[in-house]
């Protein structure tokens, strides 16, 4: 029953953060939005999720998760409505940033309380099919809303979404449990700004912390905002086969999510199936911004890999919760949660900006793509050569 009610919450999250590239050609003629303006709406939910971790952090640690999540949730649905309404560029980014909020509790929560009811080998297993699962939600934001928009209208879908969200935030409302509170075991009083000082001050997490801030938003930029006005520009692919192409990515994302626990036991801990994911990934964007554009086909497969292989996201953050004590554990991961969806929001808007000046200066689609994807794979291959020098485990008293 837990686990059903989190998942549908969380499914919501995902939808949000994966839907953009699907209406982005509705956006375009109905709101006049170019690549910046794109960039900057889905940065907006992920900047706004970001800075929500520290208060959500404090919050599940305080009040508990059911009235922490149920309550944001409401925000969302008052976001996901007046996104259905918005005029232009301005409400739609204050429609995100609402939503953003709204979304920010969602895995953090469930997280929590499999923190706080289970053991922690089962962590890894349980935050792995919270996210395999919740990409269920991606892939509602691919074919699905595809058909949906050109039946009833991307403003009527939108506001479809948000009526079923205000449903999943009442029975989270009604019918979540909160779990029992930590202890701790100094005897000092809880602080938001102590606790984020006294995470921030922890070595041992300090390599690792790169990678958090990049891994997660490189998949996240690509499936949320930029699948779709490629394989448009490049390929000419129509809004079918975009969407089944966003489909199949998701699919990937879903099942590399689901795999993380199998191989986590496979490797004996998280981090070296981490470092493959991650290592995988990178080759690919590489592979995908110098060999792109060839073959619609191939394209599309290595989309759907660098889906499968690159959302470490999971084992990113089990890989975090191992470091911190019982009562930081609500503001230790969403501090790491912070930094992966706060390098989804600024990839996005850096992504949206270098397109859009690409293409002003001249460069043809498949040149601009080419050259943000070999970035983004050199980016993720800094990054990852940090984390293999960081610690597998806690030391062993």
């Amino acid at each position: 029953m837990t686990f059903a009610l989190l998942l549908f919450a969380y499914l919501f999250s995902q939808f949000f953060r994966a839907f953009l590239t699907i209406i982005a050609g509705d956006l375009i003629r109905d709101l006049g939005f170019g690549p910046a303006e794109l960039g900057w709406v889905g940065s907006a939910w992920f900047i706004a999720f970001a800075f929500s971790q520290f208060p959500v952090g404090y919050l599940l640690d305080t009040i508990g998760p059911r009235r922490t999540m149920g309550g944001l949730m409401l925000i969302g649905v008052a976001g996901a409505l007046l996104f259905a309404l918005s005029p232009g560029f301005s409400v739609s980014v204050a429609a995100m940033i609402l939503i953003g909020v709204g979304c920010a509790p969602m895995l953090m929560a469930s997280l929590y309380i499999f923190g706080r009811t289970e053991p922690p080998e089962r962590f890894a297993l349980l935050s792995s099919m919270m996210v395999g699962l919740g990409t269920i939600g991606t892939l509602a934001a691919a074919t699905p809303l595809t058909l949906a928009a050109q039946s009833f209208g991307w403003r009527w879908s939108m506001a479809g979404v948000g009526l079923a969200m205000a449903l999943a935030a009442i029975l989270i409302l009604l019918f979540l449990k909160d779990p029992p509170r930590a202890v701790r075991q100094d005897g000092s009083r809880a602080s938001l700004l102590g606790d984020i000082a006294t995470i921030a001050r922890m070595r041992v997490l300090w390599l690792s912390l790169p990678l958090h801030l990049v891994s997660y938003g490189m998949i996240a930029t690509e499936r949320g905002l930029w699948v779709g006005p490629y394989l448009d520009a490049v390929h000419g692919l129509g809004p079918i086969e975009r969407g089944n192409v966003v489909f199949a990515m998701s699919l990937g994302m879903g099942l590399g999510a689901l795999a993380c626990a199998p191989a986590s036991r496979l490797f004996g801990g998280v981090k070296t199936p981490a470092v493959i994911g991650n290592a995988v990934a990178a080759l690919l964007f590489l592979m995908l911004g110098l060999a792109g554009g060839i073959s619609s086909l191939a394209d599309s497969v290595m989309l759907v890999l660098i889906g499968f292989f690159g959302l470490t996201y999971s084992l990113m953050l089990s890989h975090g919760r191992q470091f911190f004590p019982d009562h930081l554990l609500g503001r230790g991961v969403t501090c790491l949660n912070f930094l992966a969806i706060g390098g989804a929001g600024l990839l996005q808007a850096a992504t949206g900006r270098f397109i859009g000046q690409a293409l002003e200066s001249g460069m043809s689609p498949t040149e601009a793509f080419g050259a943000m994807h070999v970035a983004m794979g050199l980016t993720l291959a800094a990054m990852l050569l940090l984390f293999l020098r960081a610690p597998a485990r806690p030391r062993q008293p």
